[in-house]
């Protein structure tokens, strides 16, 4: 892969923001957001299946939609951190309120 076509490993996470639903459940498993946040910068997408792994890879290089899946670790509840394809905006919230 030439240099210039490297995916960046670093993107802009803008206004971070969380659903009630969602601030619940890490309240309820006693866990920080900052734990998910860090994940979904570094570009671990957690626990999504290997299509949507490469589809988070490609929208680092083409601006699209980036979506990380992660369970709290002491209850198993799954979360989403989503961020916008324009980078403005990063949202942490349950599957079910998406």
């Amino acid at each position: 892969m030439i240099a210039s076509q490297q995916k960046p490993r670093t993107f802009p996470l803008g206004r971070i923001v969380a659903t009630p639903g969602a601030l619940d459940v890490l309240e309820e498993a006693g866990e920080s957001p900052i734990d998910f946040l860090q994940r979904h910068a570094r570009c671990d997408w957690g626990d999504v299946d290997e299509h949507d792994w490469q589809a988070n890879d490609e929208a680092l290089v083409n601006g699209d939609r980036l979506l990380s899946a992660y369970h709290t670790s002491s209850t198993g509840v799954k979360l989403w951190v989503i961020t916008e394809a324009d980078r403005s905006a990063t949202t942490i919230l349950k599957p079910d309120e998406y």
